[in-house]
């Protein structure tokens, strides 16, 4: 049998064999730890200190959870922990939770997808003012291709306020205004080295949305960029030189905008290809990679900085932290989900062109709903060729309104946040029909988030695997509760376990047995 010793007590208690006592030992992660063998061989232990008759075969130091990442992510950021609260979109990211994180010494960005540019601007300048001198705080940027011009504004208020961190998601490809982002600003350093004043950190779930991100911005671009008069010249020549993004988070099979794709493989296929593409381009620091989608228990936390992750990004488990932006009934809802209870549902943002979210199906028939739908627009070139029979089934189960009522609220909608897409749905009955279908997918959201009783099963609640993980890993303790989880806790919780499980790994690449218990860790106040 095999015993651990970890030394630094002042007095050394002689060498443990049993499992229960590797189990303990092994969680004293900030203690360093000598692995020993008795004179023949025969038996590893573990060591509080000097053990006089027997040999030490390695040293473990103390290890912290801010060591669990990439050091150069925490100096870059100025972050004390490798950890970051990704952006759930219609503000469920709230300010308070961004402010939160940033006085913990992590990173949190601000939900802006899907909001309004008047609510976007004044959660901007509230936490511009709030975290003043601050840089480990952000904001999305969410690709809205149906609203181009919105892109644009966000990105010049973004700009505008100083905004230290963008997150740049669900793009598909460069647009301007992400280009722009990356490149205002841009200076030489006294070393001759580029100063970017804005970090982007790019969030892809495909290699050749990550190439992009990873290649200097297109030259095509940037002229264009010069010609509008949007940036100097010698921004636009120090932009070919760097990266569009300096930090590139991928995203695995999460909640909300996803493709699904197992984090095993693909975070060291983009690892390679970041490091081909700094290769060809001679970058002078390396592009950080960050790891998210599927991170809800210490195991998938220290699997993704075992992957080579500099960071870790969490986003449904946060939807139940007491800041997070989501009605109580909806938080309910996400504690009672297991890991399958999640489905695909169409996107309102990309509704017309097909792209799925990853949704809670427990208790609620949003994804069903919406994918009615959305079959209904693909058969269908307008509202008036919708079968009688269809038309009345999606009027009475889904809309709970007429085709003309929700269409007048459409109407009345676009009338005062672009005049322009109402033109376009009187003139492309298409259009207007995608318009109608997409007030219900909008309007889900925004139930679920205002805790609107009556419309309870039509919560649209964006969410991954990683939720029902994470209430397995925390039933029967104190964070089972919602009202005790804010998202500071949850993040050092998933960081201590995280580094925990890192420990019992290491022991036992040295040959010592460990229980299965030891690969387990129960939340437990960080120390």
């Amino acid at each position: 049998m095999s015993v651990l010793a970890a030394s630094g007590s002042p007095a050394a208690p002689a060498p443990v064999f049993s499992l229960d006592g590797i189990a303990a030992l092994a969680r004293r992660i900030r203690e360093p730890v000598h692995v020993v063998s008795t004179p023949d061989g025969r038996e590893r232990g573990l060591a509080l200190g000097p053990s006089p008759g027997f040999r030490v075969l390695g040293t473990l130091p103390p290890l912290y959870p801010e060591w669990l990442g990439g050091r150069t992510f925490c100096e870059a950021h100025g972050v004390r922990f490798p950890y970051v609260a990704g952006e759930m979109a219609n503000g469920i990211a709230t300010t308070s939770m961004v402010a939160a994180m940033a006085r913990s010494r992590m990173l949190g960005f601000f939900g802006a997808g899907g909001l309004a540019y008047a609510d976007v601007e004044r959660a901007v300048h509230g936490l511009a003012r709030e975290l003043e001198g601050r840089a480990n705080w952000g904001v999305n940027l969410i690709h809205s291709p149906a609203e181009p011009a919105l892109e644009t504004r966000v990105a010049e208020l973004l700009v505008r306020c100083r905004v230290p961190r963008i997150s740049a998601s669900a793009f598909m490809d460069l647009t301007p205004a992400v280009v722009w982002c990356a490149a205002r600003g841009l200076r030489r350093g006294p070393d001759g080295d580029v100063v970017r004043p804005t970090r982007i950190l790019a969030k892809v779930s495909r290699p050749e949305v990550a190439e992009r991100f990873l290649s200097p911005a297109p030259a095509a671009v940037l002229d264009a960029l010069v010609a509008e008069g949007r940036l100097t010249r010698e921004e636009a020549d120090l932009a070919a030189r760097v990266p569009v993004a300096e930090d590139l988070t991928v995203e695995a099979d999460s909640g909300g905008h996803t493709d699904n794709r197992p984090l095993s493989v693909l975070l060291p296929r983009i690892t390679a290809l970041r490091d081909a593409l700094g290769r060809r381009y001679g970058y002078r620091r390396p592009v950080g990679i960050g790891a998210a989608g599927g991170l809800g228990t210490p195991g998938a936390v220290a699997a993704a900085f075992a992957l080579g992750a500099s960071y870790v990004v969490t986003g449904s488990v946060n939807q139940t932290a007491v800041e997070a932006g989501l009605s109580d009934e909806a938080k309910a809802m996400l504690c009672e989900a297991d890991i399958a209870d999640v489905a695909m549902a169409p996107a309102a943002d990309m509704f017309e062109l097909g792209v799925k979210l990853q949704v809670l199906s427990r208790g609620t028939m949003f994804a069903r709903r919406a994918g009615r739908l959305y079959a209904a627009y693909r058969d269908h070139a307008s509202l008036e060729e919708i079968p009688a029979a269809l038309r009345s089934a999606l009027e009475r189960e889904v809309l709970r309104a007429s085709f003309d009522e929700v269409w007048q609220r459409t109407r009345a909608f676009w009338e005062r946040r672009d005049p322009a897409e109402t033109a376009r749905a009187e003139a492309d009955p298409k259009h207007r029909m995608a318009l109608v279908f997409r007030w219900y997918l909008g309007s889900s959201s925004r139930w679920a988030i205002t805790g609107e009783t009556a419309r309870r099963t039509d919560y649209q609640i964006w969410c991954g695997p990683s939720m029902g993980a994470f209430n397995q890993w925390v039933a029967g303790t104190p964070l089972a509760a919602p009202a005790h989880r804010t998202v500071v806790r949850i993040a050092l919780h998933l960081l201590e376990g995280a580094a925990v499980l890192t420990r019992a790994h290491q022991l036992r690449t040295y040959g010592v047995p460990l229980p299965s218990d030891a690969f387990r860790h129960v939340p437990c106040e960080p120390s």
